[in-house]
């Protein structure tokens, strides 16, 4: 009788411990899940319209220089006129001005710890995702990017039409090496210093200005260097596209 007493109170003893044991695997799953599912509001708040505006105009000036054919009004010696050639090697200064961008964006920006309007230097450590302090500020990625971009078209523009063009002006050249990417580099960072309502801006006004100060004469030199090493005619024939 004691015997079956003391089996009796161990099965029931597993049958709690079981219970328990599948108790706590079930709300060990649904914690997390809870967790996730709840809202946390943005330490920052920012304004997604202007962010929008400072993506857009940014790659519309990088679009306008990238694209735009070398323009130049050819020698005497040949056939006399406005020429235009596109030259596979506009992809170096592009690429040069690429990798600059990536490298402000991460180990200088990393390196100086300037941050973001409305954040702290532990949640911009932390980063943790869409509190809109996800990333340091300075120097402005966009402000460099399209002031490069600005700075390497004005390059292109001057020497193709003073040293390559004998000073023949060319209106179609300045508006897309000079006209277009200059306004969208002012938008992109007036866009990116917008502070609307009870929003905050997504860079102050010193992050912006040191994205130019930096961007600027980087990518003048970029797209000096480049028309120096690279005539805008292509030499041979009368290709559109040079190689």
């Amino acid at each position: 009788m004691a015997l079956r007493l003391l089996g009796s109170v161990m099965r029931t003893r597993k049958t709690f411990v079981t219970a328990g044991l599948i108790m706590a695997a079930i709300a060990a799953l649904l914690v997390p899940r809870e967790a996730a599912a709840q809202a946390i509001p943005p330490a920052a708040p920012r304004d997604e319209n202007w962010e929008a505006v400072s993506q857009i105009s940014m790659l519309t000036g990088v679009a306008s220089v990238a694209l735009m054919p070398r323009v130049y009004y050819n020698d005497p010696d040949a056939t006399v006129g406005w020429k235009g050639r596109w030259h596979v090697s506009q992809l170096a200064p592009a690429l040069t001005l690429t990798a600059v961008t990536l490298f402000i964006d991460t180990p200088v920006k990393g390196a100086i710890e300037s941050t973001r309007p409305g954040c702290t230097i532990d949640e911009t450590r932390v980063a943790f995702p869409d509190s809109e302090c996800e990333s340091f500020g300075g120097p402005s990625t966009h402000a460099f990017a399209s002031s490069a971009t600005f700075g390497a078209g004005l390059a292109i523009w001057i020497f193709d039409t003073f040293v390559y063009s004998d000073s023949e002006f060319h209106a179609g050249s300045f508006i897309g090496n000079v006209a277009v990417p200059l306004t969208a580099a002012v938008l992109t960072s007036v866009a990116r210093g917008i502070a609307p309502g009870e929003s905050e801006s997504f860079e102050d006004g010193g992050q912006i200005g040191a994205g130019i100060a930096v961007g600027l004469p980087i990518g003048f030199l970029t797209g000096m260097a480049y028309t120096l090493l690279q005539e805008p005619n292509c030499g041979y024939g009368n290709n559109i596209i040079c190689w």
